[in-house]
């Protein structure tokens, strides 16, 4: 791509400048390397040289890019979202899969052709929604994490589409022994790698972190991720699949934040590289003499996907709404679809008119997408009635239980520190009602006993619906200022006499915070919890020396009750894939139960590193402290406490008696 220093000052001035732009817009900056690929390119300028050295070096950017993806997979994480995952992302990508590609052979195009199509328009774009959900804190609601699990399951699928992409080039006609082969040593190195590589990579990384060198374990990375990805090379597999698996390898041991903080820029760098040749292969040209041809295909694979998903959301038991919004958030095209185009024509499988057209029709869904995105609920609300009566009936029933507290505490966020106050606020037998939009969370704390509801506290009917008219005080304990903000507004508008407490992480908003209303703010996690749980106390009218009594005991005798949370899907993001963390779970006993019966001296779990921290009995309003002599039965709830690894394996155990 670049043979002189003129090009490179050309490529990194251009950038700079349409990145810039690009995210003033509000807009990726994947799509302003685009803009520069296609400005500079052989179809437009022609300023940029498209020699077989550059695309090498730019072809860089896919292995980092899968390197950054399997650097996100883990384990657990993958067990913990397993029907997601498998069940509506594997339905997703299966029938999409089908679908397009039936239409592009019924069109004339040859099955390998199809396939390629197919693949590159299947997938969606990680980096465009994960960055929109983040900015309209929509991440946790149903029809975020729904999204985030397809988009999971999309990654995984990139998988088995790089070992076919290979196969499919061989000139052999012998296909299906091809493609065996192909499976066949992708497993042999999957479980080679597996089995052996964990231990392998960890002692390795040790002995280079132990030199306490950047630069050496930088280039340890570099060298581990492209040793990979030319061994898969060299086995007849895609470079990028030695990658992702460099990425998983890396990201089972405790290394891994270090590797990714380390390897971001160099990372983001190639990508953008890769991104400008993507751009350099677009015929302007073509596009503007084919914009029927283009648009009809666009309108056509964001429609079917949309409607697809939405019909595969409700199939899997939720509104018409929520599947509308999910739809409309994964109808466009994604960056592993460039992915796969540029593999395709790296092999000699796809080339011509038809790359042109769908590569025109993928960058124009990627441009649009931030567009529509960001009116998904405007038009799942206009399509779908019942989704207005489905959330107006999840107020009423927060209603029903708002009228039923008086001089009550709202709490909105059930997090950690909402978590910790909570508990506070029942050793006080002070009445109070959560709020939380986290469904994972609402449901975990639900099941355990918890008062929590789901509902968004920064909207005035949940609000309404919770009681704040004749509540004495409501708290926010989100980590997101643009969260606290609203809730805040909300609440000066219909009831500036309610008191309110806000926590933030620093001093930096505190002001802004007073500005719009707020009684108090108290910046962050343990000791910010404890304090705000002081704040709250002294408003209700309990005594000063009671507080700073209770605080005492907290720090000094009571701090094992206080000791885990209850975790949710937000937790991901804020405690950057902590596994050591403690976390709380319960696990119902069921009738057929392993657990059921027996007592608890029987029942071992200090070999997973768990604990049980309390135990709620059916029709009994206290919690029972765990004592050898109790027997569980069916119906009770064990709330356990331990690592996110040892909680799955815990709950296995209980439930069927197996330890793995």
């Amino acid at each position: 791509m670049f043979n002189s220093l003129a090009s490179i000052l050309l490529v990194l001035t251009s950038s700079v400048l349409f990145v810039a732009f690009f995210r003033a817009l509000r807009l990726p900056p994947m799509l302003a390397y685009f803009v520069v690929g296609v400005l500079f390119g052989p179809y437009a300028f022609a300023l940029l040289p498209d020699t077989e050295s550059g695309r090498h070096l730019a072809e860089f950017g896919i292995v980092f890019l899968m390197f950054s993806i399997g650097l996100e997979f883990s384990l657990p994480k993958l067990y913990a979202m397993r029907k997601t995952l498998f069940g509506l992302g594997g339905a997703q990508v299966i029938i999409t899969m089908v679908g397009i590609m039936s239409a592009c052979w019924l069109a004339g195009l040859s099955l390998t052709v199809s396939f390629i199509v197919a693949s590159a328009l299947t997938m969606s774009s990680t980096a465009i929604v994960s960055k929109i959900l983040m900015e309209r804190v929509d991440l946790n609601s149903r029809h975020g994490r729904l999204s985030i699990g397809i988009l999971l399951f999309q990654d995984l699928a990139v998988i088995p589409i790089l070992v076919l992409i290979p196969a499919l080039s061989s000139q052999s006609a012998d296909l299906v022994n091809i493609l065996g082969w192909a499976f066949l040593k992708t497993v042999i190195l999957l479980f080679i790698l597996f089995k052996f590589g964990k231990t392998v990579i960890s002692y390795w990384f040790g002995l280079v972190a132990g030199q306490r060198s950047r630069e050496l374990f930088v280039m340890n990375v570099l060298m581990v991720t492209l040793l990979l990805a030319f061994a898969t090379n060299l086995a007849g597999l895609s470079y990028a699949l030695g990658a992702f698996i460099a990425g998983m390898l890396i990201s089972e041991t405790r290394y891994r934040y270090q590797v990714e903080s380390d390897i971001a820029s160099f990372r983001d760098i190639l990508m953008g590289l890769f991104f400008i040749s993507v751009g350099m292969l677009l015929d302007f040209n073509y596009l503007i003499h084919n914009i029927v041809l283009v648009s009809a295909l666009f309108v056509a694979f964001v429609l079917f996907k949309a409607v697809l998903i939405a019909v595969l959301v409700r199939f899997f038991g939720f509104e018409w709404g929520v599947g509308l919004r999910t739809g409309v958030i994964l109808a466009q095209a994604g960056e592993f679809g460039f992915v796969i185009l540029t593999l395709g024509l790296g092999r000699g499988l796809i080339g011509g008119a038809e790359l042109q057209l769908v590569l025109s029709a993928c960058l124009l869904s990627m441009i649009t997408a931030p567009f529509i995105i960001q009116y998904n609920g405007r038009i799942a609300r206009r399509l779908a009635k019942s989704y207005i009566m489905n959330s107006n009936q999840k107020d009423e029933e927060l209603q029903d239980v708002g009228k039923t507290l008086h001089a009550h505490v709202i709490l909105c966020g059930y997090g950690r520190s909402g978590q910790y106050l909570g508990r506070f606020l029942k050793e006080e037998n002070i009445p109070f009602i959560a709020l939380d939009i986290d469904p994972t969370r609402v449901h975990e704390a639900t099941v355990a006993g918890e008062h929590v509801m789901y509902g968004d506290a920064g909207r005035s009917a949940v609000l309404e619906a919770a009681g704040a008219a004749h509540a004495k005080a409501l708290i926010v304990s989100y980590s997101d200022m643009r969260s606290s903000m609203k809730v805040l507004n909300v609440t000066q508008e219909n009831y500036p006499a309610l008191p309110v407490i806000v926590r933030t992480s620093d001093e930096t908003h505190m002001e802004a915070f007073r500005d719009a209303g707020a009684t108090e703010v108290v910046p962050e996690v343990l000791e910010g919890s404890l304090m705000l749980a002081s704040h709250a106390l002294v408003i209700l009218g309990v005594p000063l020396n009671r507080v700073v009594k209770r605080i005492r005991l907290f720090r000094e005798e009571r701090y094992q009750m206080f000791k885990g949370y209850f975790r949710g899907l937000s937790d991901e993001s804020t405690e950057f894939g902590n596994t050591k963390q403690l976390t709380l779970h319960p696990v119902e006993i069921g009738r057929n139960a392993y657990a059921n019966r027996k007592f608890l001296r029987h029942i071992n779990l200090a070999e997973f590193g768990v604990e049980i921290q309390h135990l709620r009995r059916p029709n009994m309003r206290t919690d029972i402290l765990p004592r050898p002599d109790i027997v569980l039965m069916e119906g009770d709830v064990v709330v356990l406490l331990g690592t996110q690894e040892g909680l799955i394996a815990a709950e296995m155990y209980l439930t069927s008696g197996k330890t793995r």
